[in-house]
């Protein structure tokens, strides 16, 4: 991401995507203008917010017109480095893994896997979803020579914070954790944490303790 980008709020940057998602949408079905409204209801996410996040990068609409599609599919296309591809390393060829592999972000234009990793004899050497599998005590070298910055987490637990402190020492500055470990990484790599366990406990605990029309406060 660009560094404008970094300026603004996490919440915001975090929805930039998702609002790309939806214009492409848009102009491919040959709509030219669109409200913050309709807007809102396609990623629901209210208007008052959207208009909020689309203010931090100045006037991208006019009142009592909305917003050109074809302005902001290019606008943020560039906020996004969406002509530039990002090459993703995968390490870990589980159930999770082979199925990242085979989906490959086939929807991001500016995000691929390019190499994955793993122990099993099996595996290494082969092709899954066209991405070569490697054997782990390959991992620095081949990340170098792929210049790859960024990696997928689907190991055991046990062994994400070993594996993690051998991505640090090279390349990567981010890293994308499917693991329960709670990862110890220096100051300039960025770790976003999903664990799907945590996540669907927390789904069904506001399903007994929350109304829905509570949800929009946790947006």
């Amino acid at each position: 991401m660009t560094n404008e980008i970094m300026k603004i709020p996490q919440a915001t940057a975090k929805r930039l995507p998702l609002y790309y998602r939806f214009l492409q949408n848009l102009h491919s079905s040959g709509k030219q203008r669109v409200s913050s409204a309709e807007l809102s209801e396609a990623v629901k996410v209210d208007s008052a917010t959207i208009r909020r996040d689309f203010s931090y990068f100045g006037a991208l609409g006019k009142k009592g017109y909305g917003y050109n599609v074809q302005y902001l599919l290019s606008f943020f296309r560039k906020t996004l480095d969406q002509d530039e591809v990002t090459k993703v390393a995968l390490i870990g060829v589980g159930n999770l893994g082979t199925a990242f592999l085979h989906y490959n972000f086939l929807k991001n234009n500016n995000t691929k896997i390019a190499v994955a990793f793993d122990i099993q004899v099996e595996k290494v050497g082969t092709k899954i979803g066209e991405v070569p599998v490697y054997h782990l005590n390959e991992l620095e070298k081949v990340i170098e020579e792929n210049d790859i910055q960024v990696a997928i987490l689907t190991v055991p637990a046990p062994v994400a914070q070993t594996i993690t402190d051998r991505l640090v020492s090279g390349t990567i500055r981010g890293i994308l954790n499917f693991t329960p470990a709670r990862l110890t990484v220096p100051a300039r790599i960025r770790v976003h944490h999903i664990d799907l366990s945590v996540e669907l406990q927390s789904l069904v605990y506001f399903l007994k303790h929350y109304s829905t029309v509570d949800q929009d406060e946790e947006s």
